[in-house]
């Protein structure tokens, strides 16, 4: 099922997600939705506080739903290594039409868990690495305009406030 996904300004993305205790049938169905809602907008990640789902779950596909087999749900996502870096542009699906050159390591490996609670380890360069830096940030309540500094930064949360204003009219 395709679900909302929530806009910049919305008080759930500026939350830290909880961890992850439970692995039923209910995340094993969250994590197809969110899939389904990623391939959607169309998009190549999503974590569940884009969703309003306070839970430390992100989903990637680097593919954007070309290869649906390629997509993969991390769970409870820990860095173990971080390195080299990359500028590179970014989106994110919560702030539709708004881009920037963002700063990030080239290559990372996160530890974390699959929807059934089983130990898994990805190591992801470039773009897999971008991606996985971007989606667990949004667990932690951070978004890609939050990595931004001086006058882009200013340009993008101007564009934002202006957006914001013409929403409430």
């Amino acid at each position: 099922m395709i679900r909302p996904i929530l806009h910049y300004g919305a008080p759930e993305l500026r939350q830290k997600a909880a961890p992850v205790t439970d692995f039923t049938p209910d995340l094993s169905a969250l994590a197809a939705d969110m899939i389904e809602t990623m391939h959607g907008a169309p998009g190549i990640g999503l974590a569940a506080p884009q969703l309003g789902v306070p839970l430390r779950i992100v989903v990637v596909d680097l593919s954007a739903g070309a290869r649906p087999g390629e997509a993969f749900t991390l769970v409870n996502p820990e860095w173990v290594r971080r390195e080299g870096m990359q500028l590179e542009e970014e989106s994110c699906l919560s702030l539709p039409g708004l881009s920037a050159t963002v700063a990030r390591p080239a290559r990372v490996v996160v530890r974390g868990q699959d929807v059934e609670g089983r130990s898994i380890e990805i190591t992801g360069d470039d773009l897999l690495a971008r991606a996985l830096q971007h989606e667990i940030d949004h667990l932690d309540g951070v978004l890609f305009i939050d990595r931004l500094r001086g006058i882009q930064r200013r340009l993008l949360l101007r564009t934002l406030a202006r957006r914001q204003s013409r929403e409430r009219a």
